[in-house]
């Protein structure tokens, strides 16, 4: 892997942050203390920035070269899991319960890294460069934060990167179209009538009628989605009842839909939909369903992907950049910007052999990263934010 030297002389400085939000880790909306090292970081280059919300973190590069106000935005999510960190390593995470087991501390390392080296080059362009320090991707409430403040109006293009167990360090995805699914989650109550299970016929079951929608949303799937297209329709959980010998007056469901496409999804939702009510209403029962939009499909920019694949090539070899990447059922909120932006999401490989961790499956105790590759990462997040500056590509 090659990368340029203005990016391999902050090599230190990257790990070192990276190690620093492993050690600290904080959950979504709960990014307190990784916010104040962030704004601390962007106060010692000199740039300027303000909260988001709570925990969100929003900076900006002025370019000193006379031009047209071209804005490009780069994306680093900022949060962690709420799970223990299971490495012996000597930066494994310091809060209880809480760990780095995604990547998210790379990501924000690698920003603030990118910042730093895109700061000195400030004379080397002109329009502004949008940081975004995003909080809670893994709950789907961060990206909106961003949109919602307007911190996309006249931006050109926006671009962000996530590392993956799933490739190898050196590798780069900068793969069009689809790369992650929706993810909408679902709440369905039944209501139904008590009594004793001696006389079932004086009560409205509402576990036998959870336990039939379980069943009858299977068809979503299997009977009403085109083959060719990928669904899932998951319950993840399931309460019923008081006790062993009651008729179960309440129910409640709890599951998600994923999808690729918009159409895809909205028929899904609205199949979950009808199949709760009109089978509650079957047995004489009431449901209540609702929806909580975690992340749209997330869809690279066919366009974006070959700029990005252009200025990627100039340093790394084309063999490293891969094309056609498995798409997969993981959400990830940068679908929101991409909703409004033209972008792209490129997926960073850190998995080496020689460290075991880096080959664990992201969302695990014992992930870890090659921080070789974040070097990668930073170069392009550098390289495509100078070129859309100066070369202004049309919207």
């Amino acid at each position: 892997m090659t990368v340029k030297p203005y990016v391999l002389a902050e090599k230190a400085y990257l790990i070192e942050l990276r190690r620093h939000f492993h050690a600290h880790p904080e959950a979504s909306l709960r990014e307190h203390e990784t916010c104040k090292k962030i704004e601390a970081e962007l106060d010692s280059m000199g740039i300027p920035h303000r909260r988001i919300g709570e925990t969100g973190v929003y900076g900006w590069i002025d370019g000193k070269k006379t031009g047209d106000g071209t804005i490009v935005a780069l994306r680093a999510d900022i949060d962690a899991l709420a799970m223990d960190d299971l490495k012996d390593v000597s930066y494994r995470s310091q809060n209880a319960g809480v760990c780095h087991a995604c990547g998210h501390d790379a990501h924000t390392a690698t920003l603030l890294t990118a910042a730093k080296i895109l700061k000195e080059k400030e004379n080397e362009f002109s329009g502004q460069v949008r940081l975004f320090f995003q909080q809670a991707e893994e709950m789907g409430q961060g990206a909106r934060q961003f949109v919602q403040a307007g911190l996309l109006a006249g931006v050109t293009r926006i671009f962000g990167a996530h590392v993956s167990s799933r490739l190898d360090s050196g590798k780069i995805s900068l793969t069009a179209g689809p790369q992650n699914a929706s993810c909408d989650y679902f709440k369905i109550q039944i209501h139904g009538k008590g009594a004793h299970v001696s006389t079932p016929q004086l009560g409205v079951d509402a576990l036998y009628i959870a336990s039939q929608i379980v069943v009858q949303m299977q068809s979503v799937v299997s009977r009403n989605t085109d083959p060719l297209d990928t669904v899932v329709v998951g319950v993840g959980k399931l309460q019923a009842g008081t006790q062993y010998n009651i008729v179960a007056e309440h129910a409640i469901l709890e599951g998600t839909t994923r999808s690729f496409l918009p159409e895809v999804r909205k028929f899904t939702n609205d199949r979950v939909v009808r199949i709760a009510k009109e089978t509650a209403a079957l047995y004489g029962a009431e449901a209540e369903v609702e929806f909580l939009d975690f992340a749209a499909p997330l869809l690279n920019d066919p366009r974006v992907v070959e700029e990005v694949t252009t200025v990627t090539a100039h340093f790394l070899p084309k063999e490293n950049i891969v094309s056609d990447f498995q798409k997969a059922l993981g959400a990830d909120d940068f679908a929101d910007y991409l909703a409004v932006t033209k972008g792209m999401y490129a997926f960073v490989g850190t998995r080496n052999p020689k460290n075991p961790h880096t080959t664990v499956a992201h969302h695990h105790g014992l992930f870890d990263v090659d921080e070789e590759a974040l070097l990668l990462s930073c170069n392009v997040y550098v390289d495509y934010a100078l070129w859309v500056l100066n070369e202004k590509p049309e919207v």
